[in-house]
């Protein structure tokens, strides 16, 4: 224990030193040649023999040793050791000798050789006291730390502190930045490849609609006319940013070359599935509806790998068919030959309605989803309209749904009616 006596005081040396490291850090000079200024600084001024600087990773919960440099690095989890000790407590802990605490691991010691003795470790505290690293100094020179040390070691942490957190955030603004960038990229590389206008078909009333949320994601539709038949494209690939807005652009691209060189649905469906398998990384895929419209049988004929459900209202009876996706999304396994293409018969007044997960799954502030009975619902009261009109009730009803929760996912929606016959 500690007697209680006259507050220990830094000589002129010590301070002078102390101001002049205080200055460099703050300013903006490469803060790892700064930082490690600052063990030169405790080695030097508290006469220790070695000194060494951890820094806090919240997310992994553990401490890594940045200066000296090694490699690999030596780590510690939060509590383990006396750097984790001293990091999770926010005490200074003050040790003579190393190896007769029970706390001490000697992990640094048998990876490098080296042999600590006394051993001072200060905590590196930061904006309300947030953990941030640990200062350590071993082997002091004259014999053990004393409360002039610890002084002095704390004016250097907390220093040490303040620039490493002004690193820490201009890193993440750095980076939000690039982000920032990269999904507006996204966002435009989504936007241009949606059809400029809609494409007119004999007999057929199409609508696509898309409305983006504040990030980028993957969602694509695509309505155009090759040979004299309509190909409907609806697609989300996994994930948001630029990637997946990049993927499902590319996955439209092959497609539509594909159908230009004369290649069947089946064929195309499977090469480009089998080119995206190779290119997307295992964790990402596709959810895509793909298939042609042939307005002179009224047939739909398509593929959709992991995209549904697929809505086909009958006029007739007013009633709603579901179906669900053919085959699994696109990009995930080879395919030694298409599953044959399924085909929907277009009576007059039917609707194909394909809509993305961001309707269906829109939720209201209890967390309740928009589901699939008030799609039905809306289809059944609303058919008659142009499906241009049809799509904004679609939408109106989602967001009102809502309640005011935000948009968590894009929102797409492909409409094809065959109009009643006069």
């Amino acid at each position: 224990m500690r007697q209680v006596g006259k507050a220990p005081q830094l000589s002129q040396d010590a301070l002078a030193r102390i101001l002049d490291v205080t200055q460099k850090l703050a300013l903006p000079y490469d803060l790892r040649h700064l930082l490690a200024e600052v063990v030169e600084a405790g080695e030097s001024v508290l006469a220790a023999d070695k000194a060494s600087l951890w820094l806090y990773d919240a997310a992994k919960d553990d401490l890594t040793m940045e200066l000296p440099a090694f490699k690999p690095a030596p780590r510690l989890a939060a509590g383990e050791g006396l750097v984790g000790e001293c990091l999770v407590s926010r005490e200074i802990i003050n040790v003579s000798n190393a190896y007769d605490d029970p706390r001490f691991t000697g992990a640094v010691d048998k990876a490098t050789g080296y042999k600590t003795r006394s051993v001072l470790n200060v905590p590196m505290l930061g904006w309300e006291k947030q953990p941030v690293g640990v200062l350590q100094l071993a082997n002091k020179l004259t014999g053990s730390f004393d409360e002039n040390d610890e002084l002095l070691a704390t004016a250097l942490a907390a220093q040490c502190a303040v620039a490493v957190q002004r690193m820490q955030l201009t890193e993440a603004l750095l980076l939000k930045e690039r982000l920032d960038e990269e999904v507006t990229l996204a966002r435009e590389i989504q936007m241009s490849t949606l059809p400029d206008q809609m494409p007119d078909v004999n007999g057929y009333d199409v609508h696509g609609h898309f409305v983006p949320t504040g990030h980028a994601g993957g969602d694509l539709f695509d309505l155009v006319v090759l040979d004299n038949r309509l190909f409907i494209l609806m697609g989300d690939a996994t994930g948001h940013g630029f990637g997946p807005a990049l993927s499902a652009t590319q996955m439209q691209a092959m497609l539509r070359v594909a159908f230009r060189c004369g290649a069947s649905l089946d064929d195309a469906y499977r090469h480009v599935n089998n080119q995206l398998a190779e290119d997307l990384p295992d964790d990402r895929f596709i959810t895509a509806f793909a298939g042609f419209l042939d307005p002179v049988r009224h047939r739909i004929r398509y593929h959709s790998g992991g995209q549904g459900p697929i809505l086909h209202f009958r006029a007739a009876d007013e009633s709603c068919d579901w179906h669900r996706p053919t085959t699994f999304p696109v990009g995930i396994l080879d395919l030694d030959e298409a599953s044959e293409s399924s085909v929907l018969q277009m009576e007059p007044g039917d609707i194909l309605v394909l809509l993305s997960d961001g309707v269906y799954e829109y939720e209201s502030r209890q967390g309740v989803q928009f589901g699939e009975e008030r799609v039905a619902r809306l289809l059944k009261y609303h058919h008659r309209l142009p499906m241009a009109e049809l799509t904004k009730q679609i939408l109106s009803a989602t967001f009102e749904h809502g309640e005011g929760v935000s948009q968590e996912d894009d929102i797409t929606l492909v409409l094809v009616k065959r109009l009643p016959e006069e």
